[in-house]
């Protein structure tokens, strides 16, 4: 089992590769398979499965029926806005 999960370990650069493609793709969702003609280098399938399991994990992308969407924001001003700001 170990010798499996090792086979499909993503490598830093490989998870920064998809991280940098969903964020400057185009459209606001994106399906797998957009994804993969998307990236500059080919990615084993079930790698790519680990990786986006990872960026949903940490609240880095939003996975649904139809797609994937990019959500983290990293602007301070919407951080300090919503640490701030009430609930109506």
């Amino acid at each position: 089992m170990l010798k499996q999960i090792k086979k499909y370990a993503p490598t830093l650069n490989t998870v920064i590769m998809v991280e940098d493609t969903l964020k400057k793709m185009d459209g606001a969702i994106i399906t797998v398979a957009q994804l993969k003609k998307q990236l500059p280098k080919q990615v084993n399938h079930n790698t790519l499965k680990h990786i986006l399991e990872y960026l949903e994990e940490s609240n880095k992308i939003y996975v649904s029926i139809k797609g994937l969407t990019w959500i983290h924001n990293v602007n301070n001003n919407l951080k300090k806005a919503i640490n701030t700001g009430f609930e109506l």
